[in-house]
């Protein structure tokens, strides 16, 4: 007897009806990620999302890309894969909110070698959960079984498109010298720097990421794990309150040394002074172990700043007022100075 094709394309690893069962497990926790500019349901070959153009005179659509990197592989250790999937959402709306923009939809891709049921409820439930508390749609997504490419492990990529008015797009070129830094705390790596750390906290110290340190408060793979934080509630709180907050810098891959030169303008560095935020334990953990030196670190890390915003000197106390209002640690770091896009750190 013949088996139907189906049948054979399991046997080769792809799964169709897993596939769509999950989906359709799934189908009533996509309602959280709704908005009401969406014009279809999750599953079609293509998301349709209505702009509301009587909402703003000028419009102007921001998009970014990005994905979760080696991260994880330390979920796929501890086999926890909900953080990551808040992760990718938050990296990407972090990413177009540093220039005004309000996230209105989001699109994920996951390559996979064989579908977990597990693993793809969580990952989706992350990403549920952080569209959601970001009044985004979740628009929706792509998940390709692909085995002899991935094995064990998979990847998770992330699409995001935003809005904001062109007159109040945050560009980083009113940026003075005299302008106060205002570091916003991070809660660990974030999701940068990974690949480093792996390699000196399992390979080099031959820890587990089930070891727990008294210093940590929790194991190396729960520090490692935590979601990467969205400071969108602090960024429209301060466009709110009308802060000259004239630039904004994610503080992700390349660290302070990579992405603040990045919204910098000609003729102007900034200066930062180390110690003021609290640098997570995890990071002292991985530098001390791996002899790293204060350069290389603050530019494959983020040390415990996950965001710099940029505004004059005289609204940085209102500014650090509103980011601990909307629950995050805030502190003047730095100043601009005269330089060429130029970044110190004493």
């Amino acid at each position: 007897m013949n088996k139907v094709r189906s049948d054979l394309y399991k046997e080769a690893g792809v799964d169709i009806d897993l596939a769509s069962s999950l989906l359709k497990k799934l189908k009533p926790k996509f309602k959280k990620a709704m908005r009401k500019e969406m014009l279809t349901q999750i599953g079609g070959f293509g998301g349709l999302f209505q702009i509301n153009i009587k909402k703003y005179k000028n419009p102007v659509l921001v998009s970014s890309i990005d994905g979760v990197g080696t991260k994880i592989l330390v979920a796929l250790m501890m086999n926890k894969y909900s953080n990551i999937g808040m992760d990718i959402v938050n990296h990407c709306i972090n990413d177009i909110a540093v220039q005004g923009a309000e996230p209105i939809y989001f699109m994920d891709y996951i390559g996979i070698g064989k579908l977990k049921d597990h693993l793809y409820e969580d990952v989706l439930s992350g990403i549920i959960e952080a569209c959601k508390n970001a009044n985004c749609a979740l628009l929706g997504g792509e998940t390709a079984e692909m085995p002899g490419v991935y094995q064990d492990e998979f990847d998770l990529v992330g699409v995001i498109t935003g809005i904001v008015e062109k007159d109040k797009i945050i560009t980083g070129e009113r940026i003075k010298v005299g302008y106060a830094a205002i570091g916003i705390s991070s809660n660990g790596l974030h999701t940068n720097g990974y690949s480093l750390a792996r390699k000196i906290l399992f390979e080099q110290l031959r820890y587990t990421p089930f070891d727990e340190f008294k210093e940590l408060g929790e194991s190396i793979g729960d520090a490692l794990l935590k979601p990467h934080l969205s400071y969108l509630p602090a960024i429209k709180a301060a466009i709110k309150h009308k802060l000259n907050l004239d630039g904004i810098a994610h503080i992700t891959g390349g660290g302070l040394y990579d992405n603040v030169p990045r919204i910098l303008p000609e003729k102007v560095g900034v200066q930062f002074q180390t110690g003021i935020l609290p640098i997570p334990p995890i990071f002292k953990m991985i530098i001390e172990g791996g002899n790293i030196s204060k350069e290389e670190a603050y530019r494959v890390f983020n040390m415990g700043i996950g965001m710099v915003w940029f505004l004059p000197n005289n609204e940085a106390e209102e500014a650090i007022k509103i980011c601990k209002k909307t629950g995050f640690n805030a502190a003047k770091i730095g100043e601009v100075i005269k330089g060429n896009k130029n970044v110190i750190i004493d």
